[in-house]
């Protein structure tokens, strides 16, 4: 029994989805439409192994990918291999979504580094809450109505964003600012 290589099992895949792209760039819907249907298996499948702990991002990266093939069709030149051109995209969406992600995360700082901020005795609450409120006034408006409305009023980015005015990005930037610029006043008392 023969065994088949990597590369002859892989050759009749490029070949099927090079000839159904080139008869739907001849005007040849269905086939076009079975092209983007293979294809996006084959990416899921290959975004599945590099997001493996991102697995709920994986469909948004593959609709990413598809789109950008569409939308990039007219420059695949048909001497080139096809899943070569496919993955060149795919790699480059996926370095794009990394790339969103850890900005985003490190917008989003979480709370958890600094509850000792808002932690106090349960005897002296109101005590407590004066002391925040002393605390934050000694910080900038961009800094201080944003942990006001996001972080002790419950609101969201976008409400408060609405609300003060600022941008979405300067809302979560001030949270953070704030939340480093008060821990440092806490540290600087103790």
């Amino acid at each position: 029994m023969k065994r088949i290589s990597e590369t002859e099992a892989i050759q009749p895949i490029e070949e099927r989805l090079k000839m159904l792209l080139l008869a739907g760039l001849d005007g040849d819907a269905a086939a076009y439409r079975s092209f983007l249907d293979e294809l996006s298996g084959r990416l899921r499948a290959f975004l599945r192994k590099r997001l493996y702990h991102l697995q709920d991002d994986v469909e948004d990266v593959v609709q990413e990918t598809l789109l950008a093939v569409h939308n990039g069709r007219h420059t695949f030149r048909a001497d080139q291999p096809l899943t070569a051109w496919v993955y060149a995209i795919a790699r480059y969406k996926l370095s794009d979504f990394l790339r969103a992600r850890s900005r985003h995360e490190a917008l989003n700082e979480p709370l958890d580094d600094y509850l000792e901020i808002f932690t106090g005795s349960d005897e002296q609450p109101a005590a407590a809450k004066r002391d925040i409120g002393k605390l934050l006034e000694l910080l900038p408006d961009r800094q201080r109505l944003p942990i006001v409305h996001v972080k002790l009023e419950g609101l969201s980015v976008a409400e408060t964003a609405q609300l003060t005015g600022l941008s979405e990005s300067a809302v979560k930037i001030g949270v953070h600012r704030g939340l480093k610029a008060l821990a440092a006043k806490i540290r600087g008392l103790a």
